[in-house]
């Protein structure tokens, strides 16, 4: 399958360029544009019918027009471009409307790189199934599609891990290399559970170990987020 379009449409150029940087650490994923205005995106998803994109990453609170409106746009048009919402408005009203205009995932800023990569992992995943040839063959078929898209069966924890947890292991680690006593130390669980939940992100090729060489004794182990 050839690697996902995407277009960025975010009017911060810091951020902007953080979300490039972003999805093009994802396989799979290449943006193929930048722009910083609602204007500047139609006129990308314009050109040759929008056929060169096929996710946006929007945010909705550009300086020319509303994201959501930018929707309409589109579905006005005829487009059938997925988008994803990558924005700081959490006005349920608003969401209800993103739901409607057929946005696939709504990502709150500020995000970790973790979760930013699950919502385009997600995505793949269900486009994977979606493109697919012929027709689904009964309705469990259509269930697993919708449950890829929404999150309800992906990344499923092994017995006695939880997501609560994990998520907050991954806010700990960020972006540097921390040993499974400083994850500790920075969450509050014990070394022995934050190494459980550490080795689970290794094994699930979300973050990688290495030695710690420098300090007296063994080397350390520690881990880094990929």
């Amino acid at each position: 399958m050839n690697d996902v379009r995407v277009l960025v449409v975010e009017d911060e150029p810091l951020l902007a360029e953080a979300h490039r940087a972003y999805t093009e650490r994802v396989p799979g994923f290449v943006v193929v544009g930048v722009v910083h205005t609602a204007r500047d995106a139609m006129a990308a998803l314009r050109q040759r019918g929008g056929a060169d994109v096929d996710l946006v990453l929007l945010d909705f609170r550009l300086p020319d027009l509303h994201g959501l409106d930018v929707c309409r746009a589109l579905r006005a048009a005829g487009s059938s471009v997925d988008v994803l919402a990558v924005t700081s408005a959490r006005d349920l009203a608003v969401v209800r409307t993103a739901v409607s205009l057929g946005v696939t995932h709504y990502l709150l800023k500020p995000f970790t790189f973790a979760a930013f990569r699950d919502k385009l992992e997600r995505y793949a995943d269900y486009r994977r199934q979606a493109l697919a040839d012929g027709e689904v063959a009964a309705q469990h078929e259509v269930d697993r599609m919708f449950a890829t898209l929404r999150g309800t069966t992906r990344h499923t924890l092994p017995k006695g891990l939880d997501e609560q947890t994990l998520h907050i292991v991954l806010s700990a680690l960020g972006d540097g290399g921390l040993s499974a006593t400083e994850v500790s130390g920075r969450t509050g669980i014990s070394r022995v559970t934050a190494r459980r939940y550490l080795e689970y992100l290794v094994s699930a090729d979300r973050a990688v170990r290495a030695p710690r060489y420098g300090t007296p004794g063994r080397p350390e182990v520690e881990y880094r987020p990929v």
